[in-house]
C-alpha cells in the first residue's frame, strides 16, 4: 500500500525544521518498501524534482542541508561532553578557520567566561593545536579585527569589585575621544587597550560615565563596528548578547550553528539563568524552551531543552 498523503507529510516535516524527527522518519522510512519510495520521492516536491529522464532525485542543494541536520544532536553531545576549555579551544579554532563571519565567537569566548576559564582555554589551545590562541588570531586574521582580538583573547582581568569612579570618568573621556577621532576606531590603542585590560565592574563604570557624557550609550556610537559592539555587550550584558544570539538562531536558519554552542557553552552556568529570565522579559512571557520545541525537532530538541533547564 502505498504512502499516504499524510505519511508523506510527516516525513517532509521530520526532515524541514532544525534537527530531524528520528522516531517519525524510522516509523515510516523504516516499514516501506522500494516502490513505497518512489511514491515518496513523486509525492514530495520539496526535496525531489523530476528530470528529463523520468525519475526524480533529490535537490543537490538539500542533501548537504539534510545531513548537516542529522549530525545536530551529535555536535551537540559531543562539545557537551568535553571539558569546557577544550570545548572553547575547540570552538575558537573553527571560529578562524571559517573566517570574518564567525568572529564574534571569539569575541564571546574571551568576554563572557572568567579570567581563568580563558587561561584554561589558552592551555587547551596550545596542548590540542600545538601553538597558541595568541600567535593564530595574530596569523589567521589580516583584517582591522586583528589588534582588538588578539588582545582580547591574551587578557587576564582583575575579578575584584573594586572601582575608582575618578579614573572610570576619566578613561570614559579617554574612550570617547578615541572613537570619535579621526581614524579607524577598531584599531585605536586606546580603544583597545581599555576593552582588553579593564575590569568588567570598572567598565560598566566606564560606561556609565560615557552615557552621561554623550547622552547615549557607547553602543549607539560603535554602530559602524559591529564587534566593538558585540564586545562591550558580552563583557557586560552578556546574556543580551546571548538572547541576540539565540534569536538569529531560531529565526534564521542559516545561523542554526549558534543554537548549539550558546546551549551547550551556557548551561549550568549564571548565564543561562540570566538568559531565560531576559528572554521571557523580552519576549512577552515566552519561555526559551517553547521557542526552542517550536523551531527544532528529535533527540536535537530533547537534548537541548535538558541543557537549557537544569
Amino acid at each position: 500500500m502505498a504512502p499516504s498523503p499524510e505519511e508523506i507529510d510527516a516525513v517532509t516535516k521530520a526532515l524541514s525544521g532544525i534537527g530531524v524527527k528520528e522516531e517519525t522518519l524510522i516509523s515510516n522510512l523504516g516499514k516501506w518498501n522500494l516502490d513505497d519510495m518512489s511514491s515518496f520521492r513523486e509525492g514530495c516536491d520539496r526535496f525531489f524534482a523530476k528530470d528529463d529522464r523520468g525519475f526524480h532525485k533529490w535537490f543537490a542543494s538539500f542533501i548537504e542541508a539534510t545531513e548537516r541536520e542529522f549530525l545536530r544532536f551529535k555536535r551537540a553531545v559531543v562539545l557537551w561532553t568535553m571539558h569546557p576549555w577544550e570545548r572553547d579551544a575547540h570552538l575558537a579554532n573553527e571560529a578562524l578557520q571559517h573566517g570574518q563571519t564567525w568572529y564574534g565567537v571569539l569575541v564571546e569566548i574571551a568576554c563572557t567566561r572568567s579570567s581563568d576559564e580563558l587561561l584554561g582555554t589558552r592551555k587547551a589551545y596550545h596542548s590540542l593545536f600545538e601553538k597558541s590562541i595568541e600567535e593564530d588570531v595574530a596569523s589567521c586574521i589580516q583584517t582591522s579585527e586583528r589588534k582588538l582580538l588578539v588582545a582580547l583573547v591574551s587578557s587576564y582581568r582583575y575579578e575584584g569589585s573594586r572601582v575608582e569612579e575618578a579614573t572610570a570618568k576619566s578613561e570614559a573621556k579617554s574612550l570617547r575621544n578615541a572613537i570619535k577621532s579621526a581614524g579607524v576606531a577598531i584599531e585605536n590603542d586606546e580603544v583597545v587597550r581599555i576593552l582588553a585590560t579593564r575590569s568588567k565592574p570598572r567598565l560598566k563604570a566606564i560606561f556609565k560615565h560615557y552615557n552621561d557624557i554623550e547622552k547615549k550609550s557607547i553602543e549607539e556610537d560603535l554602530q559602524a563596528y559591529p564587534i566593538l559592539q558585540a564586545t562591550v555587550q558580552c563583557l557586560c550584558a552578556p546574556e543580551k548578547y546571548f538572547i541576540k544570539a539565540l534569536d538569529k538562531a531560531l529565526n534564521n536558519g542559516n545561523a542554526a550553528e549558534d543554537l548549539t554552542r550558546v546551549i551547550v557553552t551556557r548551561a549550568c552556568t549564571e548565564d543561562m539563568k540570566e538568559i531565560k529570565k531576559e528572554y521571557l522579559e523580552q519576549n512577552k512571557d515566552i519561555p526559551l524552551s517553547q521557542k526552542i520545541k517550536e523551531r527544532t525537532l528529535g533527540n536535537y530538541q530533547s537534548f537541548l531543552l535538558r541543557l537549557v533547564d537544569k
